[in-house]
């Protein structure tokens, strides 16, 4: 009889296993498809030479990307194939955050993308990410949930959740501007009462800037900045930008690198100014891909 029960529980569990096995490889397959139609559609996101076109294979691109995170446990799905989009995952694997841009016929651009939870049951969980750009008065000193967003495409996510009280992640972004000028920013996302917040008072900068919720750099279009994290010291990283006269202070579409680093250095749980950091090997990483558009062709 307890020989007969064993067996019965090992069928029920080899059972079991098959059928999650065959159930898994199904959404595989099922996410694969809609994999190949989004990297159709993000190529022409970008690509296309008529804007309403551009904008078109965007609002196709969202109702297919939410149809496909919808999938259960779509979150261990990379979707490594969509190569004009950001897909930037938490170190924890608490969430990713998809970001990507639609450039305007006037050199403008508007930001789309969606923060995916990754949550234990396989259901989807997100907070769609709302381009609130144009509204922003102090963009610098502004705290706002995902439906009122700074937009930017993130290319890194760097943890803060130890030793600190609230957790959060710094996020490094690309963020075209217009004809004339790009702009880079380090935002911070945290969440909160089931909402997805930006923006945190955890920069210390200098006397004109004590305290910024998030920092934001302006700089010729033509000119590339380095923004990057290294470990090591826990230190952002990025090109001090200057004009190239004191008299045209102020005008950022002109400013560029001036060959020295300035960096934000993570000290119990906040982000210090430090000015002139030398940099023995100049940092190259991935936001080097988001200086020009036209490189992601």
């Amino acid at each position: 009889m307890i020989r007969s029960v064993i067996i019965v529980s090992l069928l029920m569990l080899l059972g079991f296993k098959v059928h999650a096995q065959h159930s898994a490889s199904s959404s595989n397959l099922k996410l694969k498809a809609y994999q190949d139609t989004l990297k159709d559609l993000s190529f022409k996101m970008i690509n296309d030479s008529l804007e309403p076109q551009r904008y078109n294979a965007s609002y196709k691109f969202i109702r297919t990307l939410v149809s496909a995170l919808k999938t259960p446990y779509s979150f261990n799905f990379a979707f490594d194939s969509l190569k004009t989009i950001s897909i930037q995952p938490s170190s924890d694997k608490r969430f990713r955050i998809f970001s990507w841009h639609v450039m305007n016929a006037d050199g403008s651009y508007r930001y789309y993308g969606t923060v995916q939870m990754n949550n234990p049951d396989g259901k989807l969980q997100m907070f769609p990410l709302v381009d609130y750009t144009s509204e922003f008065k102090k963009p610098a000193d502004s705290v706002t949930t995902n439906d009122k967003w700074y937009g930017a495409q993130y290319y890194r996510i760097i943890s803060v959740i130890n030793n600190v009280k609230t957790p959060y992640y710094i996020l490094l972004g690309w963020k075209g501007n217009n004809v004339k000028s790009t702009k880079k920013v380090i935002d911070v996302i945290h969440f909160k009462d089931n909402k997805a917040y930006f923006g945190m008072p955890v920069f210390d900068g200098d006397k004109d800037n004590p305290t910024q919720k998030r920092a934001i750099f302006e700089y010729d279009r033509k000119a590339s900045m380095v923004l990057n994290y290294d470990p090591k010291t826990t230190t952002i990283i990025f090109d001090h930008l200057a004009p190239p006269d004191d008299k045209l202070k102020g005008r950022f579409e002109l400013y560029g690198p001036d060959f020295s680093y300035d960096g934000y250095r993570l000290a119990n749980g906040r982000w210090k100014l430090v000015e002139d950091i030398e940099v023995k090997n100049q940092p190259t990483d991935q936001d080097e891909n988001f200086n020009d558009p036209k490189k992601m062709k």
